[in-house]
């Protein structure tokens, strides 16, 4: 039998808030940089995913199926196409027609809610798979969280909602000796199986491809297969897991690395030793050597592969408890247009915008980061998120009054729990600050992800 080979790739876009200032809490409730989303969206679309996309469907038909990808697409993305490039859409479209593609299921908002809450978690899965069955014709099989986070806790939750497969990282704390290219089992869950990304050769092609200073560039495909090769003399599978913007947009066409993807199919179909499966193929084909216990959650992200890219201190931590303070007044209201900026206001990216990793991490996140600081991320985030609160004690206060006796009209409400709220995030931002300048050296703080 042949050892199998798994390309999955990550497509998200955030949908990135606006300058929004502590007076316009009450006054604008809309929160979103349109023209920015737009723009950038238009950018990637036109050096990643279209002539990607193009380059797939072309790899597909001239080795007649052998070549087979994954995509995970948040719903967040799939909206920004809906709105700023349905062509981009339609070319998802084709290269599902191929059957050579599998599409996942995953977080329709690219949230934490995994962490938070598990009926807000079910109910983005659901509205997610809902989403590819509408947009792409295909009804996902599989299932990837973002960012790969995965506990056995999650496991057990992404079991009960009928997914056999999952993915995640082949983190080091978890694996110990193990090798992460086998396919595993859930310990709450032994019936999902689960793929473990192989960091190493993935980040070759998604970090190192286009440094010039690697010891290792230029990354050639028969030194690549090399290397799969040498990892998997023992072993069964090699996930290759990263960001599809890694095509175009991270790793500029300049560097060679549509040239390099190409090639990589001829390489490795020539060899004979290995084949490209599709994540349910692979959990079809290989079985479990084991069961994986994961009791504290795990993700792609930074050395600790942990979830401290988005939890990691006091400001987000303070941001993601009072917006998830929000979910139990909200299920008693029908207000669509709350529950879409809920959702939206859940994505993972707002989070790790605050983050305040510095050294290698930090590096990483200050490429993707939009704001000149974590703390202005977290004023700005804070100040919409006030609003947001605003909006959802006012609907409830409507709601309450269609149900009780008639009384005096009281006064309008004032800006003083507006007010208190940004004025408290804003304090907190300052005093995690001066935390943060005593504990770390003295650079300048990081920026993050995505772009």
């Amino acid at each position: 039998m042949k050892k199998s080979i798994c390309l999955y790739f990550q497509v998200h876009q955030p949908n990135r808030l606006r300058l929004y200032r502590f007076f316009d809490i009450g006054k604008d409730s809309h929160y979103y940089d349109d023209f920015g989303n737009r723009t950038i969206l238009r950018r990637v679309a036109q050096r990643c995913y279209l002539p990607m996309n193009a380059l797939l469907l072309e790899l597909i038909g001239r080795y007649k199926g052998q070549f087979k990808v994954a995509f995970s697409i948040s719903g967040t993305v799939i909206e920004q196409f809906d709105r700023y490039a349905p062509e981009v859409i339609e070319s998802f479209r084709k290269l599902a027609d191929t059957g050579c593609v599998e599409f996942l299921s995953e977080t329709y908002y690219h949230s934490l809610a995994s962490l938070a809450s598990p009926e807000e978690f079910k109910h983005q899965v659901k509205k997610h798979k809902e989403a590819v069955e509408h947009y792409f014709g295909v009804s996902p099989k599989a299932f990837r969280n973002t960012e790969l986070i995965y506990s056995d806790s999650i496991g057990a939750m992404v079991h009960e909602m009928g997914f056999k497969t999952m993915l995640t990282e082949g983190a080091k704390h978890v694996l110990g000796w193990k090798s992460p290219n086998y396919v595993y089992s859930c310990s709450m869950a032994p019936k999902l199986s689960l793929l473990l990304k192989n960091s190493s050769l993935s980040d070759d092609i998604a970090f190192r491809f286009s440094d010039k200073s690697w010891s290792d560039w230029p990354l050639t495909g028969e030194k690549y297969m090399s290397w799969i090769k040498a990892s998997a003399q023992n072993d069964e599978i090699i996930n290759l897991f990263m960001d599809y913007e890694t095509f175009g947009e991270h790793q500029k066409v300049q560097s060679g690395i549509f040239d390099f993807m190409r090639y990589f199919p001829e390489v490795v179909l020539s060899d004979g030793e290995f084949e490209f499966v599709t994540p349910s193929q692979a959990t079809r084909k290989h079985a479990s050597v084991g069961v994986l216990d994961v009791p504290d959650p795990i993700s792609w992200a930074d050395e600790e592969r942990d979830v401290t890219a988005w939890l990691g201190n006091e400001l987000q931590n303070d941001a993601f408890s009072k917006l998830y303070e929000q979910t139990e007044k909200l299920s008693i209201l029908n207000d669509a247009s709350l529950w879409s900026d809920f959702g939206h206001l859940q994505e993972s990216d707002h989070f790790y915008y605050m983050c305040t990793k510095f050294f290698s991490d930090g590096a990483v996140h200050k490429y993707f980061n939009p704001y000149d600081t974590p703390y202005e991320a977290f004023i700005n985030y804070m100040n919409v998120l006030s609003d947001f609160i605003l909006r959802v004690d006012d609907a409830i206060s409507v709601s309450d009054a269609k149900f009780a006796a008639p009384k005096v009209e009281e006064k309008p409400k004032s800006r003083t729990r507006a007010a208190k709220s940004a004025t408290s995030g804003a304090a907190s931002a300052k005093a995690a600050s001066a935390k943060e300048t005593k504990a770390a050296p003295k650079k300048k703080a990081v920026k993050t992800k995505k772009q």
